[in-house]
């Protein structure tokens, strides 16, 4: 005899279910459901509705006479590189401010495809910090044409290396590898982040770039990503749907903190070379659209570690409801939060070092600079950093229980029975 066929009504242990909490928990458990299809559908209505008004209808971009259509960019291959003497520049310049007569600058000597400028070789200067090495014939590289303009000669420049092929090579390395293990599932994880980044594509950076609210824009997409890409990669169940509802109420939180952290920090929008530029194209508001950019940022950050926390709770609950039919709603929640305590301590790090590790060349400047860290960490371009980095981290730590406490009502009233057919929707 199996634990399943003892009769419930002579079991009257701590944490088992007699008749009237089987009752109780029959009646939760639709109205339960319920709830949450209702918010996934008002979200995937109100984000659908979002995306059809503000979709974007034209360009926004002001062109720069002086850069519209003024470069192309040419694949070319390396028959030779050596060292040269070139005149110094700003981008040269010494620590004690002092710009170099003359620097030793890497000549690249590259074979143009047939049809561009006859097929012939042209040579260009390298970017600081090449080597011939670096450079060995046959690599493949882009090269800037500038055209003859203003009684000018044509020039070119150095772009950048061709990494066309080997990025290629590894994505689908990473697409077979993830379905070989994953299978059917890994597939499906694959389409919707397919489908992923074409919202983002198609949507979201048009949409910003034509002037839309990019706040509005961000939840938007953000929300339809969500609903696709979870029913598809865990199927459509009341799990998932648990996990669905825990990560909306997570990216709520991030944007909330998002806009009161860069409220008060006084987070500039322009901190940097690329976002004068993205200012200076966008028009006279461009300023204004870059402060929406940063919260848009924010947003984007928050929906990625959002997803994978909310939905290893979900399914660890509903692991922990079907090794134990008798558990009950406050034993799920406080063996779920054992799992989610471990999940945030580890979360907490991985989000730490990812940013120490993308950021280490400039913390390396700093060192060498010898800079005040207190100073440092609270210039524009580090402060928007932290605003985003925290704003997500407290939003992650304030999921997981929201998150577990959902998924432990819901699979604590939930039939064994069913519990025991969904646990084919597995993180």
């Amino acid at each position: 005899m199996t634990r399943d066929d003892v009769p419930p009504l002579t079991d009257d242990r701590p944490g088992t279910h007699s008749p009237r909490t089987h009752r109780a928990d029959a009646s939760r458990r639709p109205a339960a459901g319920a709830w949450l299809v209702l918010v996934v559908l008002a979200v995937g209505v109100a984000a659908l509705a979002g995306i059809a008004l503000t979709w974007p209808t034209g360009p926004r971009v002001q062109e720069d006479p002086t850069q519209a259509g003024a470069v192309d960019f040419v694949t070319a291959t390396v028959v030779g590189a050596q060292w040269r003497t070139c005149d110094g520049t700003v981008e040269d310049v010494e620590p004690d401010g002092t710009v170099p007569a003359e620097v030793r600058c890497l000549a690249v000597t590259a074979q143009l495809p047939e049809g561009v400028a006859d097929g012939g070789t042209v040579e260009v200067v390298a970017t600081a910090g090449l080597a011939p090495a670096d450079v060995p014939p046959g690599t493949r590289v882009v090269l800037e044409r500038y055209p003859e303009a203003d009684g000018q000669p044509e020039v070119w420049a150095w772009g950048d290396f061709a990494r066309g092929v080997p990025l290629t090579a590894l994505a689908v390395v990473f697409a077979l590898l993830t379905v070989v293990v994953a299978g059917v599932r890994g597939l499906r994880a694959l389409l919707g982040l397919a489908l992923a980044f074409g919202v983002l594509g198609a949507y979201l950076l048009p949409a910003v770039v034509a002037g839309e609210n990019p706040l509005v824009v961000a939840l938007c997409a953000s929300a339809a990503i969500v609903v696709t890409v979870l029913y598809l990669a865990h199927g459509v169940s009341l799990r998932t749907t648990t996990a669905l509802v825990g990560t909306l109420a997570g990216l709520a939180l991030v944007t909330g903190l998002g806009v009161v952290g860069a409220a008060l920090a006084h987070l500039e929008p322009v901190t940097s070379e690329d976002t004068f530029q993205l200012s200076r194209l966008l028009g006279d508001d461009g300023v204004d659209v870059l402060r929406g950019v940063f919260l848009c940022g924010v947003v984007l950050a928050g929906l990625g570690v959002l997803n994978d926390v909310t939905i290893t709770q979900a399914s660890a609950v509903w692991e922990l409801r079907a090794a134990d039919p008798g558990a009950g709603v406050r034993e799920l929640f406080t063996r779920g939060m054992r799992i989610g305590r471990d999940h945030i301590a580890s979360t907490v790090y991985t989000i730490a070092f990812a940013y120490a590790g993308a950021s280490l060349p400039v913390l390396l400047l700093l060192e060498v600079y010898s800079q005040p860290l207190a100073r440092t960490l609270t210039s524009g371009a580090f402060a928007e950093e932290i605003v985003r980095t925290l704003a997500g981290s407290i939003g992650l730590v304030l999921a997981i229980p929201l998150t577990t406490l959902i998924a432990a009502v819901v699979a604590g009233g939930t039939p064994h029975a069913e519990v025991a057919a969904d646990r084919g929707h597995v993180h």
